[in-house]
């Protein structure tokens, strides 16, 4: 199946005993357990509206075998843990989502799991970090929130090579646009919050893979007990159906947006990989079906304070936390995303004070742009 059909089509259940169209949804937390193949319990990931959210994701993904989480954070930190043990060395990109970079930095050493951060992933830069101990490389593509670009394939033919375990954080591009584990990568991580879920109403997270290494996650996450209820996947369930076509208008919005705003007077500087002055423009159209609905900018307004005022002159365009919904937010990663990392690491990873991220909904685009517009007039005028 294509993916707009598998979204909608991919995993459906078959436990209906009334031909309803939509799974039912599964309310107990006991299950009977004397004439079944396993035990079914929600802490073990294997109830009905679990396994079909996963079913659905694994199509999309091109992937074996997966597992939900309660969020995004879950499924990153579950992996990790679960893949690394104390002596183990892991190399990833420094310009992380802030909270993997927190997690990074307060809890692998507490266990005994060293890490680098590398400035670039090219082959070089992970070769130079290689050590003895190297089990894992950890990448993100496009990154938040300066929506840089990886060579997937090429990160992952060399882990194929070093024998290393692989894993991306796919949750900017969403599996319509990008598919790492083709590619050539091992584990493919989402926060389903973003652009799965889609609707700003959900938490959860995602990790699709092989079965041999989603194996090797399940031991630890019936022990972390991460799991998701039968009515938060049921609503997974319904909103991914509709992921294809919310992403296919997200990216002709986000294009629109990044073209308005890099020829704008007002304007420093745009991250958006679907712009052709973009560094990793090639290499995103390489292995993107599609650039995304996520871009950053930089207006001329004076650091934090100015870009704050921006933010409040916007009619349509929402100041909010959190990404991937059919409404377009806008905010400051220093603020929010990346407010956990000190000044100093901020400024190693390029996010300034008026760096602002928009996550671009499913809006007609001229009203978006509209909108960024007057705010832009309003703004000088201050």
């Amino acid at each position: 199946m294509k993916k707009s059909t598998a979204c909608v089509h991919a995993g459906n259940s078959n436990h209906n005993p009334a031909h309803g169209l939509n799974t039912p949804i599964y309310t107990s937390s006991a299950f009977g357990y004397l004439d079944t193949a396993e035990n079914i319990y929600p802490r073990y990931y294997n109830t009905p509206n679990q396994e079909v959210v996963v079913q659905k994701l694994c199509a999309l993904e091109q992937g074996e075998a997966g597992l939900l989480f309660g969020s995004g954070m879950a499924a990153i930190s579950t992996t990790m843990l679960a893949l690394l043990q104390a002596g183990d060395h892991v190399i990833l990109q420094r310009d992380l989502y802030g909270g993997t970079h927190h997690f990074v930095t307060t809890e692998l050493k507490r266990v005994g799991v060293d890490y680098t951060l590398v400035e670039e992933t090219t082959v070089d830069q992970l070769e130079a970090a290689l050590q003895s101990t190297t089990k894992l490389v950890y990448i993100e593509t496009p990154s938040n929130p300066l929506l840089k670009i990886t060579d997937v394939a090429a990160v992952g033919s060399w882990a194929q090579q070093h024998r290393l375990i692989s894993v991306i954080d796919n949750t900017f591009a969403s599996p319509i646009n990008q598919n790492p584990i083709p590619l050539g990568i091992d584990v493919a991580i989402h926060s389903g919050t973003k652009y799965l879920g889609g609707h700003s109403d959900l938490c959860f997270g995602a990790v699709i893979t092989s079965q041999s290494i989603r194996d090797r996650i399940y031991g630890t996450a019936i022990n972390l007990g991460g799991s998701v209820n039968a009515a938060t996947c049921a609503l997974i369930e319904r909103s991914l159906k509709t992921l294809s076509l919310r992403v296919i208008q997200q990216n002709k919005n986000a294009q629109a947006v990044a073209e308005f705003l890099q020829q704008h007077a007002g304007v420093q500087q745009v991250h958006y990989p679907g712009l052709a002055n973009h560094p990793g423009h090639d290499i995103a159209q390489r292995q993107m079906q599609g650039f995304g609905g996520m871009l950053s900018f930089e207006p001329k307004v004076g650091g934090g304070e100015g870009a704050e005022q921006f933010m409040r002159q916007l009619k349509i365009i929402t100041p909010a936390i959190s990404l991937g919904g059919i409404e377009s937010l806008i905010c400051a990663p220093a603020k929010t995303s990346h407010i956990k990392l000190s000044a100093e690491e901020r400024q190693q990873v390029g996010v300034s004070d008026e760096l602002l991220r928009i996550s671009v909904g499913i809006e007609d685009t001229e009203d978006l742009l509209e909108d960024l517009q007057q705010a832009l007039v309003m703004i000088e005028e201050l």
